[in-house]
């Protein structure tokens, strides 16, 4: 197939998600065709660095050795079989595992197919548990969730969500939740800053909850870091003060570490960072280290126990998917796990978040750099119009884009949410590479921001 046959096709038949219709089809596509390490190759050979991890999922790189070997040995036994009534040896390992590494009191596994399936599961369970448990008090129906946050593209998951250019079109299809500050301390909606923006935002939290008392069903957060919302990186502590907020006031705490787990944050989850133990935890992207789509929601013996009881009872989960715990995407991701030990994965980022904190220093004072958030190997960059102010870059002018988008004349592919430029490469990218990612981000920010008003 030629590269211009590709680029017909593509522009008559394929419908690319978050992508505007009209620029693409002006457009030159990038068609990818294949991959080796943290590099990809295009159909005309050009290669790119990824720099956003094939959209934050790949961990030990493409074409890993291992995990190309897991899948190949999966496809002698099964490529597919339900778990509805059935099991099979690759989910029953992978739920074994998975609750043998995640943070303690989590003992049950749900699997479904990505990050999105992940949080609506958790939505879902966590609403049925409540109108299954005995206790004698009020029916538990609604959400706490942060403003600018995200967590998927279901119904359910953007009832949580915050992201008014991605959600406020669906408001009408929608379940109201109890929006609280989130703790974004450059441009803190409290106009306060850190650690007193951090204070202020759980004082506001425990300020719903008292005024909602017995109707939360649970608090729902991406933790230490909010993805979609500009990779805003949470103060210290913050996490275990919403953790200790549920305690307190007897609901629930779903962690969704759909981006930020499997090493991103340089803990394998987020959530150890502050010793936090949630109640619902889920995973996907990073799961099967980027190679197929899977997803698991991972919960305590208590909550599982509500669902207990015989068909008659009325007690069963009514929720499923074809493909939750594929066997292939289970072998695999018991692969990338193995990898992590054998690779010292989380041991070898260290140096490597070293040069990225140093490396972000360093362009911080730049004139349109408002400024730069980092946690692990994730970074984030955010351009302003006016630094004193903050005030940011009309949005139509998609500065972010163009930087982006000259760096792919660089060899790098690299996506931003807005004017924020976001770093998230491969873990097992080296510091070599890390640097030539660095290099060519920078001098695409430099040239397209300057002369800029």
């Amino acid at each position: 197939m030629t590269p211009e046959t590709l680029r017909l096709w593509d522009r008559d038949h394929l419908w690319h998600p978050f992508t505007a219709l009209t620029d693409w089809e002006a457009a030159e596509p990038l068609v990818i065709d294949r991959a080796e390490g943290v590099y990809l190759f295009d159909v005309q050979g050009r290669r790119y660095l990824d720099g956003v991890s094939s959209l934050w999922c790949n961990v030990h790189g493409h074409r890993h050795p291992t995990l190309d070997a897991a899948i190949r040995d999966q496809l002698d036994k099964v490529a597919h079989t339900t778990l509805l009534g059935v099991s099979h040896p690759t989910a029953i390992e992978l739920s074994r595992r998975l609750v043998e590494l995640a943070p303690e009191g989590l003992t049950r596994v749900f699997f479904s197919d990505d990050g999105a399936t992940a949080v609506e599961v958790a939505l879902k369970m966590a609403f049925q548990y409540w109108r299954q448990k005995t206790d004698p008090e009020p029916k538990r129906t609604r959400f706490v969730a942060l403003g600018g946050a995200y967590h998927g593209d279901t119904l359910g998951d953007v009832s949580v969500g915050g992201v008014d250019r991605f959600h406020a079109m669906f408001g009408p299809l929608l379940f109201p939740s109890l929006r609280v500050p989130s703790p974004h301390c450059y441009r803190c909606p409290l106009e306060l800053q850190q650690p007193t923006c951090a204070l202020a935002c759980l004082n506001a939290v425990d300020r719903v909850l008292t005024e909602h008392p017995g109707e939360v069903a649970a608090i729902v957060v991406e933790p230490l870091v909010q993805g979609a919302a500009g990779m805003i990186v949470h103060p210290d502590g913050y996490l275990r003060g919403l953790r200790e907020l549920s305690r307190a006031h007897d609901t629930l705490l779903i962690a969704d570490e759909v981006a930020v787990g499997f090493g991103r944050t340089g803990t394998l989850f987020a959530c150890e960072q502050e010793d936090v133990h949630p109640d619902i935890l889920c995973l996907a992207k990073g799961l099967t280290g980027g190679y197929l789509p899977l997803a698991a929601t991972l919960t305590t013996e208590e909550i599982y126990s509500a669902f207990r009881g015989t068909y008659t009872e009325g007690k069963t989960f009514y929720h499923g998917h074809t493909y939750g715990g594929n066997p292939l995407g289970a072998a695999v991701a018991l692969a990338s796990l193995r990898v992590f030990d054998e690779e010292q994965t989380l041991d070898q980022m260290v140096p490597k978040i070293a040069r990225l904190a140093e490396r972000l220093a360093a362009v911080r004072e730049q004139p349109h750099v408002g400024d730069v958030r980092q946690r692990g190997l994730i970074g984030a960059i955010e351009l302003v119009a006016d630094k004193a102010s903050k005030a940011p870059f009309p949005w139509a002018d998609q500065v972010g884009a163009r930087i982006c988008m000259r760096a792919r004349d660089f060899g790098l592919l690299v996506r931003p949410l807005g004017d924020v430029l976001v770093i998230m490469p491969p873990l097992s990218i080296t510091l070599e590479q890390l640097d030539e990612m660095l290099d060519i981000l920078f001098q695409c920010l430099s040239e397209i921001t300057e002369g800029l008003a």
